[in-house]
């Protein structure tokens, strides 16, 4: 396993046409605009780009568009989620096999297996995996909390190369990040802690507010990174609001509103999820007319 991740990488939406069918040219479009403002890695098919509600051939379909529009400029990390572990194991295999640099495979939900019962799904999936797996907890979706010391045993598998941590819980990061084996990657999945999450050691974001801002949550990772958190602290302080509102309701209905009101793309999602309420469109309106007026005045050497 040579692949380490590190930077700020975006969990993609998956824009759609209005009779609710992969949009192909949005979604390329989009995979090109952020890597054009400075995205060092992309994440298709995770919760943000509503993988449950996509057909197989769908996300087959999202994946190979995302690889080909990158061309090798950035690595690409597919998700995958079951809590069918033999299942798991067959889709994580099939995922490799589309061109993705990494796997990323999320807790099993719903059935709750115990601190062994997730070690076990986690080493039967990156067993045979030909591509290296990013482990990914977000409890608040999958109602099951991986322990720091099953990840730790996690962490010495050669094809596990680290973990996208969504719990928001900086203690339990930091569990993790004291005694990490080299190597191993710990990134945050939270957007509204980046900052303290990079200054605890960790190695970067898996962002959904990338997709509206990315230039901005790039050079607040790249800045962080660098140990220089005077400035990252200004942009994490600056994006806190829109950071607020794109998960004032369930990722991705504010994400998508806000792409649609700069016209990236149709607001169109998949039932059972609805488009945003006019509050909270309203809220992303003033909030984008803002970062985008001090875009232009950064741009043009202005405070």
């Amino acid at each position: 396993m040579t692949l380490t991740l590190r930077g700020c990488g975006t969990a993609i939406i998956t824009p759609l046409t209005p009779d609710g069918e992969v949009d192909d040219e949005a979604l390329r479009r989009h995979v090109a605009w952020q890597l054009e403002q400075g995205v060092d890695f992309l994440v298709p098919c995770g919760s943000t780009g509503e993988a449950q509600t996509l057909r197989p051939r769908e996300q087959r379909r999202v994946v190979e568009t995302v690889v080909e529009e990158v061309d090798g400029q950035a690595p690409v990390v597919g998700g995958v989620s079951g809590n069918f572990t033999a299942r798991t194991v067959e889709e994580a295999r099939e995922m490799a096999l589309w061109g993705v640099d990494a796997v990323m495979v999320v807790t099993p939900y719903y059935n709750k297996p115990t601190q062994e019962g997730m070690e076990r799904h986690f080493l039967a999936v990156a067993d045979p995996c030909p591509r290296p797996i990013l482990m990914y907890t977000v409890p608040g979706r999958t109602a099951v909390h991986i322990a720091p010391e099953t990840v730790l045993r996690l962490a010495r598998h050669p094809n596990i190369l680290g973990i996208k941590d969504a719990t928001g819980d900086l203690h339990w990061a930091m569990s993790v990040l004291r005694a990490r084996p080299e190597g191993f990657s710990v990134l945050s999945g939270e957007d509204g802690i980046a900052l303290p999450h990079l200054a605890c050691g960790g190695d970067g974001l898996i962002s959904v507010t990338a997709n509206v801002a990315p230039g901005a949550v790039a050079r607040l990772v790249e800045r962080g990174l660098a140990g220089d958190f005077t400035a990252a602290r200004e942009i994490q302080l600056r994006l806190l609001p829109l950071m607020d509102t794109l998960f004032g309701e369930t990722n991705p209905i504010p994400a998508k509103a806000a792409l649609h009101l700069m016209g990236r793309i149709h607001n169109e999602l998949r039932l059972p999820l609805v488009p945003a309420s006019p509050h909270t469109v309203e809220r992303l309106r003033d909030l984008l007319a803002q970062e985008i007026t001090r875009e232009q005045n950064a741009r043009n050497g202005m405070t």
